[in-house]
């Protein structure tokens, strides 16, 4: 079982790994087009980067020095509303060998990543503009990296950034079956964190639904894909 998540605008700073050296990353079928994308931010940076704004000119800096700046555990480098809820910094050891056997997370600068993968800092997204390179074009092949069982939780953009076949994506909804804004990425973080701290192994949809029932978490078939009902996140986690 894989489960898929985006990555996040917002990163933690610093880390205590070594510099990024992408041949210890997972999914090594991925190495030219990280290379691509590394060579096409390098250019993004020769050229000059737009560092107005205190955010902006920590990003070109970032950006700069994605090759020989500390890492550190993927999992751990994104942050924002998902990765809060997952926080995956606080699971106990054995869901947090979960986590890192199971996660994984698709950068737009280095594709799909494990958890456990050290990764720098950046600012690349699905929207950015990389000299002489398309996102869709270098990412268009990387979803038959995955393969088994995967449980998609990425965004719509980058689902389509980077299609993995017979993926199930999980539509994040209200009691009322209305798809929800603020609670999204908080459920999903929510629903990942019940999978580690279950230990969930399933390896079809049927068997994580068979879960999901004996625990009582809220997960059922849809119109297209699975369907969470989510009125308050924690709520998830706590079962």
């Amino acid at each position: 079982m894989i489960v898929l998540l985006p990555p996040s605008e917002t990163k933690a700073a610093g880390g205590s790994g070594a510099p990024l050296e992408t041949a210890s990353l997972g999914f090594p079928g991925l190495a030219v087009a990280r290379s691509r994308a590394l060579a096409a931010l390098d250019r993004l940076v020769a050229h000059g980067q737009d560092a107005s704004t205190p955010a902006k000119a920590r990003a070109a800096a970032d950006n700069a020095a994605v090759r020989t700046s500390p890492t550190m555990p993927a999992i751990e480098r994104y942050t924002g509303v998902l990765y809060d809820a997952l926080a995956a910094a606080e699971l106990p050891a054995a869901a947090r060998r979960w986590v890192d056997d199971h996660v994984v997370i698709q950068s737009a600068l280095l594709g799909f990543v494990r958890a456990s993968d050290r990764i720098p800092a950046y600012k690349v997204s699905e929207h950015s503009k990389l000299p002489g390179e398309r996102m869709r074009e270098l990412w268009s092949g990387a979803g038959e990296q995955i393969e088994g069982f995967a449980l998609d939780l990425r965004s719509k953009a980058y689902a389509a950034l980077a299609p993995v076949p017979g993926a199930e994506p999980v539509e994040i909804v209200s009691r009322e079956g209305k798809p929800l804004n603020h609670w999204n990425k908080a459920g999903k973080g929510a629903l990942v964190r019940a999978l580690a701290l279950a230990g969930v192994q399933a390896d079809t949809a049927d068997a994580l639904l068979a879960w999901a029932a004996s625990a009582d978490v809220p997960l059922t078939r849809g119109d297209a894909g699975l369907r969470l009902v989510v009125e308050d996140p924690r709520l998830v986690a706590a079962r």
